[in-house]
Parts: structure tokens; sequence; C-alpha cells
């Protein structure tokens, strides 16, 4: 697989000590069309972000609270130093906590966001994903309307992401939980899969497993390890997302309707042991992936870009990348990914999301105990 580095030469130079080290509050790599600023700082793991019509900004921390940064008249965002109010009880332990946070369509009218979180405790617990109303800094009307199951045990691959799809139907994924992998592969569970869902939390009549004895009626797909990154095209009729591998075999997936991902029949991973999970990497009736990453990038967040501020980067999908600590840029055309780039390694910091914000630019996160809202603007 073909990629490209903007991030080796500055770092070289870095190291070296031949370059400054860019002010903490913004950096602009030689050579490259951008700079990155800092939106706001002091975040505890913060998971996903979300832009409001009104310009302001929710950011979701790992550890169980939702952050509001207001927008002031000059164009800045501010974070407010109270986290908004009114949130459920959230199991936060190891990955377990609060994860993405989605704006309903109709958000100036009806004021609905979409949270999803582990839910319950350490021995038995759900990913859950409740609707409520903002309502300034508080939430309320706070509706549970999708509890994964059965319960499971430890806090492992809980998947997470959500997107709206142009029916207005909502799909969330689901790991596997990390102890009965196989469970991925059996539609009594909704460990493994990509679930879909009405916004009120209904069944829509034509899932795939609908009718189907023994199914639970929300897989829309199974086969999944981990997806943490998730993106629906508005218009095209394409869903995308991307999930951990074990060691390698992180892939890059376009979900289909009732199709099956593989995990763990096949993959292109083994085991954290180095023991190997499956002898197939590809087997009939499994659809393969479009991208696969070996070694491991671990793969967070997603993006699709369609912004004016980076005319070369429209139509690219934008994964955000743990392990790698950047973010690689996907060229798509016709469905089918291209040479990738890879971005932001100047930073030097794990990479938890990547949004295209309303006005062209991109926003990340970084995930550590003193996490970082950035913005990326042309140079």
């Amino acid at each position: 697989m073909q990629v490209r580095s903007s991030g080796t030469r500055v770092a070289w130079l870095l190291w070296a000590g031949l370059l400054a080290a860019p002010a903490p509050s913004q950096a602009a790599a030689p050579g490259v069309p951008y700079r990155i600023e800092t939106v706001a700082d002091g975040l505890v793991h913060p998971w996903a972000l979300a832009a409001l019509p009104d310009g302001r900004l929710l950011v979701t921390e790992r550890p169980g609270r939702l952050r509001l940064l207001d927008r002031t008249p000059e164009g800045r965002h501010v974070l407010r130093a109270e986290a908004v109010a009114g949130l459920p009880p959230i199991h936060a332990s190891g990955q377990a906590g609060l994860f993405d946070v989605l704006v309903d369509p109709g958000f100036a009218q009806n004021g609905w966001v979409y949270l999803s979180f582990a839910h319950g405790t350490a021995s038995a617990n759900h990913l859950r994903v409740v609707r409520a109303r903002l309502d300034g800094a508080r939430l309320r009307e706070v509706t549970p309307i999708f509890t994964t199951r059965p319960a499971k045990a430890h806090s492992q691959h809980f998947g997470g992401r959500m997107a709206l799809l142009d029916d207005g139907t909502l799909v969330v994924g689901m790991g596997d939980g990390n102890l009965e992998r196989t469970d991925a592969q059996r539609l009594h569970t909704h460990l493994g899969k990509i679930l879909r869902i009405g916004r009120d939390g209904s069944v829509p009549a034509d899932n795939p497993f609908v009718g189907h004895a023994g199914a639970l009626p929300e897989i829309y797909s199974l086969g999944h390890r981990n997806p943490q990154g998730m993106v629906s095209l508005p218009g095209q009729n394409r869903l995308y997302a991307h999930e951990h591998g074990s060691k390698g075999g992180d892939e890059l997936n376009r979900i289909a309707r009732g199709a099956n991902y593989g995990w763990p029949i096949t993959t292109g991973g083994v085991d954290y042991t180095g023991a190997r999970i499956t002898p197939y990497r590809s087997y009939p009736g499994i659809t393969p992936p479009l991208a696969e990453w070996t070694p491991s990038i671990a793969p967070a967040g997603m993006a699709h870009y369609d912004g004016t501020l980076f005319p070369a980067w429209r139509g690219s999908l934008f994964v955000a990348a743990l392990k790698e600590k950047s973010v690689r840029r996907v060229p798509m055309d016709k469905g089918q990914p291209g040479t990738q780039e890879i971005l932001f390694t100047e930073l030097g910091e794990r990479l938890r999301d990547v949004r295209a914000g309303p006005d062209g630019s991109l926003y990340l996160l970084t995930d550590s105990q003193s996490g970082r809202v950035l913005r990326v603007l042309p140079r």
C-alpha cells in the first residue's frame, strides 16, 4: 500500500534541533498547505466532536462529561468551565465511558442530540444510545432508544460510533466485547455488529434479519471486531466504517445491508501473542476490506471532506490514528481508495477523532489526560 508522509522531514528537523518546536497554540509545518491551531485544551480523553447549527461545538470526554464550546462574535471558540448538565449515569472504566455525540438534522427545531456510552457495571455492561434535548447547557428529556444485548463482562471493544443514513435512520457500531470473538458471527447477539434503528429507537422493517428466527432485528451487518469510525455520505447511499484489527488487520469497509465482514473468520492480523487467529485472509461469502493497515495504525474517528478551504482534499476520507499518531487521508474515486497520505505526525500525539467543520476546516481531538481540540486551516 502506498503512502507518503508530510511530517517525516519536520520530525527529523525537530529531533536534530534544526527547527524550533511550534508554540502550543499554533503549529505550521514547513512545506505543507496547512497550519494547526489549538481551539481548547485541558480535556480528559476527548472522544468525539460535533458542530451545532449556531456554531457552537460539543465534545465528549470518555470519563463521562459532555463539554460545550461557545462561539464568540469574533469567531473563536471558548470552552465552558462547567460540563453540560443532565447526562445519565455512565460506566467509565478502561475503554468504557462516554463515546459519540451526533446532532439531529432538525436540531434547530427540536434540539435533539444523540449520545452513545457504556451503561451498567464492570460485570454486566452494554452500549447504550440516548436521545436528549439540549437546552442551553443542560440535557432534558433524556430517553434511552437502544441498549445492546446481552450484557457483557469487562470494559473493552464497545465500538460506539454513530452515523445517520440518507433515509434518516441511525446506525451504530458495536464491538465484539473481546471475550468470545466468534459472537461477531452469531445473530442472537449485538456483539461485533453494525446496528440500524429509527431515531426514536424503532426497528426499520427492511433491516436484513427482521423475521429471521433467533436473529436480533437491529442487526445491519456482522463480522466486526471493534468499529470506531463511521461516515455516511449524504445523497450517495454510501456508508463507510473502519475497525481495529488485533495485531494488524485494521480495516476500512464499505458497509452493505446484511453483509459479513469476516471477523474472526478472516483477518490480516494475528493475536497479540503472535498466534494465528485464522488461516484465512479471504473466504466465500465474506466482504473484503477496501483497505487494510498492517502493522496496525489503531484507527479511531473518521470524516469525509467536501469543503472548499483545501480543494486538493475534496472527496477524501480522513482517518484518525491512535498508534500511528497521525491522520490518514484516503482519496476516494468511485468508492475505491487511492494512494494514502499521512498527515499531522508533527504533532506527536494520539489522535482520537477528526471532523470536517462547516467552514471547510478540519477539527482534531488528541487522546490524552490533557487532550486538545485542534483546528486545521490553510497556511
